[in-house]
């Protein structure tokens, strides 16, 4: 018994030395997509210095009569794969698309409307922590958590503060609270004529342009003027004022943002 035991524990040590032979000759893919990747792809690039991960988050919420629900995700997912592809040695998690809300009974903020699907803020932050935990013990040394979403930024900012505290020294968490702030952004749009009124603060003018920018499908303008219920439809300022070049140019500046941070605290 003990002669087949050795020999089991023989054959199970050249399949182990026989897969990390196999991985570290694995090419790693041409995609910064943790979900596209196999586990051994992914154990290769960080084996290869690929030890930044970026968690997105969006949210699932009104957005006017002219805009998708999943407004944020599509954004940040598009902002996180360029923020990951400048910075060279980064991959991107799925986005999380859930997210705080508002309230539920009496509903509050874009519970108020249909289609917006929320979390409690102490749910939202366990999974972030959950999600920087499972990241530690893959390999990554420093776990950027971007959010779209206004809702997003207080948890973000405690998870990161209670991590850095418990690893200090092995594993950095960085609130990209950057990417978030609209400073430059409405610097910008002033210098181009508009107006607080016109840039509007939800599902206004720079949120419509963004998305315009990275996924047209998802805003029709032409149903702006077609909305006609007694309720609030659910946007501020003059979204009928942007175009997807614009979106292009706003999506830069936040972009820049969130690298300069990112590369700052490395």
């Amino acid at each position: 018994m003990q002669s087949i035991l050795r020999a089991v524990c023989l054959v199970a040590g050249v399949a182990t030395l026989a897969l990390s032979s196999a991985a570290s000759s694995q090419p790693v893919p041409v995609t910064v997509e943790m979900a596209d990747m196999t586990w051994v792809e992914l154990r290769v690039a960080i084996e290869r210095g690929v030890t930044v991960a970026i968690v997105p988050s969006g949210g699932v919420e009104q957005n006017g009569p002219h805009m998708v629900l999943g407004k944020h995700d599509y954004i940040v997912h598009a902002a996180a794969n360029r923020i990951a592809r400048e910075l060279g040695n980064a991959l991107v998690a799925p986005v999380l698309a859930y997210v705080p809300e508002g309230d539920y009974q009496p509903p509050t903020g874009n519970m108020l409307y249909p289609g917006t699907l929320g979390l409690p803020e102490p749910v939202f932050a366990q999974a972030l922590e959950g999600i920087a935990r499972s990241l530690k013990s893959a390999g990554f040394k420093t776990i950027c958590l971007i959010g779209d979403h206004g809702g997003n930024q207080a948890a973000q900012a405690a998870v990161a503060a209670k991590l850095n505290r418990e690893w200090a020294g092995q594993v950095k968490v960085l609130n990209v609270s950057d990417y978030y702030v609209d400073a430059a952004q409405m610097t910008f749009l002033r210098g181009k004529g508009e107006t607080d009124a016109t840039i509007g603060s939800h599902a206004g003018l720079i949120d419509t342009a963004e998305l315009m920018s990275v996924h047209p499908d998802g805003v029709d303008l032409a149903r702006l003027g077609s909305y006609a219920r007694k309720e609030t439809p659910g946007h501020s300022g003059e979204p009928a004022r942007a175009s997807a070049e614009l979106g292009k140019r706003l999506l830069d500046i936040r972009i820049d943002a969130a690298i300069k941070q990112i590369k700052a605290a490395n």
